[in-house]
């Protein structure tokens, strides 16, 4: 269940309200009788737990194969160009 936050119009007391989705809102200020507002608030974060989460938990098996083929050391390939004598033109 959300918690709700409330403003009175009359005094100012700010004040918050544990209560289910379907509960019709608080409209009495509880500490001078005074007419409430539901204020718009930032909410809470969803905490998720458990696997199935990331998009990488549904990758299929071939994207996972090639993944480690590309993450995995390439061999050294030999250079297949013209041996030179080992000098530089700037010699």
């Amino acid at each position: 269940m959300p918690t709700y936050e409330y403003k009175c119009d009359d005094c100012g007391y700010f004040f918050e309200e544990f209560q289910s989705i379907t509960a019709d809102p608080v409209k009495i200020c509880p500490k001078c009788g005074g007419s409430v507002k539901r204020l718009i608030g930032s909410g809470n974060g969803f905490l998720f737990k458990g696997s199935g989460f990331y998009i990488t938990d549904y990758r299929s098996d071939n994207y996972r194969k090639a993944k480690e083929k590309a993450e995995s050391p390439s061999t050294v390939t030999k250079d297949k160009s013209k041996k030179t004598s080992g000098k530089t033109k700037a010699e």
